[in-house]
């Protein structure tokens, strides 16, 4: 590493001396692209995390070789392409979409940048083309696939993702609970890997677990607690399904109505039916997290982030506990879950020219740092609060291609505002599957339109104020009827 560090400095201390192009670039580093220069400009990246770094304060003044070798990459990049390139936050997680509307509607170019949003604000970006379609080869390993499928509209990628899948939603397992229950806690990791963990194995195990031990008629084990937006979309995707998706036309259109899919929203009847425990009476709607920490339930659907960050329902949990991907339903062949990372895309306010420089320079900045071995990088401190299988096999599996799927609910809006009260709240507890999904239509289709570009708000929202009105119309109508029937009745009792 030092020789390679070594080799790094005397090729940078040469850049000023000969042009670009005849340079030797270090071993290990990308071609250098010809023609591409910023004029010393900067490149501003941004997301919402970051602290502004242009002079490169904050940089370890002892760094590792590891983060050494990060750094003499992009001062490599740096000086090569005549740029600044700085990492910053535009806004918080929910400004940073205002932040990019903003810039395109008042037209400014004023800086070069990339601006990252989360996918739950995706569909903005696309439905008002806010984002410029990426020119570079999108092919290479690190660019994810679900993500650009993702960010896919008639054949052009507006948005891209460096680097695999952050996982998400999973199921985790209290151990103490499963062994009380006579099983292995580790037979669930087994199962995983060997293709046997199933609805039917986590209805199983639900059954075997839940009991009244004191004969009050009362559970006091349940099989399950939890959101039940988190059960559903885990088990929509765990089953091959999905809400929406691309029809053979190009148009986003309803998939919640495939067979598939309406098992899915059966089993998530069946289990938060069955098997998860009761919100007490006067309790806030994430009362399950707390309860989950009183040690009395199996299982627990949530997202991994839950298990890793420091104030999360996992860090002060007494009990040892796992976590697997969510089990494979019927209409699947292998474990999917579905994919929710931060976007990057090039504001619209840019010439071809302009938007194809700052993707090459984004795709130079995202590469592996030459020399090093990140193959572990992902990990941070995902080991701090629970057990080496659930990061070793559970999150690792998440992380690649074949298990990742990419959620285009978030295309509409966030999960509540397009799942919530349409389907998720309410009508798929007291309707079945079909109906619910019928009742959600026509609020869904409206949203259909106006994303695929059928109709504009303004007529979707009339429309939609037209179909209530007729329906309150009819409701009164058959009200009025009803009450003249008994009036009827009543006159003619005798």
């Amino acid at each position: 590493m030092k020789k390679f560090l070594a080799l790094v400095l005397v090729a940078m201390m040469l850049l000023p001396c000969i042009g670009a192009m005849a340079q030797e670039v270090p071993e290990g580093y990308p071609e250098i692209i010809e023609g591409l220069d910023f004029g010393g400009a900067t490149i501003w990246i941004y997301d919402w995390w970051s602290s502004d770094d242009e002079n490169h304060s904050a940089r370890t003044a002892e760094p590792d070789e590891e983060t050494a070798a990060l750094y003499a990459y992009r001062d490599w990049l740096e000086k090569t392409y005549n740029c600044k390139i700085v990492e910053a936050a535009l806004s918080d997680w929910a400004g940073n979409p205002t932040e990019l509307q903003n810039m395109v509607m008042n037209g400014d170019n004023s800086k070069l940048c990339i601006i990252a949003v989360a996918c739950d604000f995706a569909h903005g970006p696309l439905t008002n083309d806010l984002y410029m379609p990426w020119q570079i080869d999108l092919s290479a390993e690190k660019w994810n696939k679900a993500d650009i499928d993702f960010m896919t509209r008639n054949g052009k990628v507006y948005g891209v993702h460096a680097g695999k899948t952050e996982p998400r939603s999973c199921i985790y397992f209290n151990k103490r609970v499963l062994s009380d229950a006579n099983i292995d806690p580790e037979s669930i990791y087994d199962a995983q890997a060997n293709g046997t963990w199933t609805w039917d194995m986590m209805l199983d195990i639900m059954q075997k677990v839940q009991r009244d031990l004191d004969n009050d008629g009362i559970n006091d084990i349940y099989g399950m607690v939890g959101s039940g937006d988190e059960l559903a979309i885990g088990l929509m995707f765990s089953n091959n399904a999905s809400f929406f998706d691309y029809n053979e036309q190009g148009k986003l259109a309803i998939t919640a109505d495939s067979q598939a899919a309406l098992d899915a929203l059966q089993m998530r009847k069946t289990m938060g039916e069955n098997y998860m425990a009761p919100q007490p009476e006067g309790s806030n709607w994430d009362w399950f997290k707390d309860y989950w920490k009183k040690g009395t339930v199996a299982f627990y659907p949530g997202q991994t982030w839950q298990g890793f960050n420091d104030n999360a329902e996992m860090a002060d949990m007494e009990d040892e506990w796992g976590a697997v991907m969510f089990p494979k339903g019927p209409n699947a062949d292998t474990y999917l879950s579905m994919a929710c990372d931060n976007i990057y895309g090039v504001p619209n306010v840019y010439d071809d020219e302009t938007a194809l420089k700052i993707q090459q320079i984004y795709d130079l900045y995202t590469n592996d740092t030459p020399g090093v071995d990140s193959e572990d990088s992902w990990i941070g401190n995902k080991y701090l609060y629970t057990d080496e299988r659930a990061v070793d096999e559970t999150y690792a599996m998440m992380r690649e291609n074949e298990h990742s799927v990419a959620n285009k609910t978030y295309l509409l809006g966030s999960t509540n505002d397009v799942l919530g009260s349409a389907l998720l709240w309410g009508p798929i507890g007291s309707m079945t599957p079909a109906e619910a999904v019928e009742s959600a239509r026509n609020v869904w289709q409206g949203k259909l339109d106006v994303f695929n570009g059928d109709k504009t708000q303004e007529e979707v929202d009339a429309e939609l104020a037209a179909i209530a009105e007729a329906e309150a119309a009819a409701a009164a109508a058959a009200a009025e009827e009803a009450a003249e029937a008994v009036e009827e009745a009543v006159e003619a009792a005798p």
